[in-house]
């Protein structure tokens, strides 16, 4: 998938290696595809090294993550989660690491919300889970009113509300309905 803030695309990337290849300058390429010299260079380089791979984005993330907690201290954080159900704020003092640290790890490992986790078990609840798409339908329904046999209001005209509001209008001297203010 290419950057969507890129000037070009793989194949974009192609013609401008198969247009150096054809024994036209890099620079002069470069300023016809709208992007800088040192880029198209680039291009060209890893195209040399790598082929038509080199043409491909690469991932940004790093190789490797030096100060990346170890696994082992990862696996006692999610066991004070799982058995003690403690949050960061209390696994970090336990193991001499900021509540910080401790969230990362427990988010990473789907083990941030304590709400999400079956108590008795520790075991994070995890529903609407299938193998395959479409092995599961999920249906909302709403359950709506009686109507009566017939139609509803559109057919029966109200008549029942026009009976209750008449009821309940007798007048009073003056000819103001009862329950109101004068």
């Amino acid at each position: 998938m290419t950057h969507p803030n890129a000037r070009l695309t793989v194949h974009g990337r192609r013609l401008l290696v198969e247009r150096v290849r054809a024994g036209r300058p890099v620079a002069h390429v470069a300023d016809e595809m709208g992007i800088s010299s040192t880029i198209a260079h680039k291009w060209v380089r890893r195209w040399r090294a790598e082929g038509d791979a080199g043409l491909h984005d690469r991932s940004s993330r790093p190789l490797t993550t030096p100060n990346r907690t170890p696994a082992d201290v990862e696996r006692q954080i999610c066991e004070l989660r799982r058995e003690r159900k403690l949050g960061p704020a209390r696994i970090g003092p336990i193991l001499a690491m900021p509540a910080s640290t401790v969230h990362r790890v427990l988010t990473r490992h789907q083990l941030n919300r304590l709400r999400w986790m079956d108590r008795p078990t520790g075991q994070v609840i995890r529903r609407y889970e299938r193998e395959h798409p479409g092995e599961l339908v999920h249906v909302d329904i709403k359950k709506l009113g009686n109507i009566p046999n017939g139609g509803g209001h559109r057919v029966m005209s109200r008549q029942q509300g026009d009976g209750n509001r008449q009821a309940t209008t007798d007048t009073r001297k003056g000819g103001s309905p009862a329950g109101q203010y004068s």
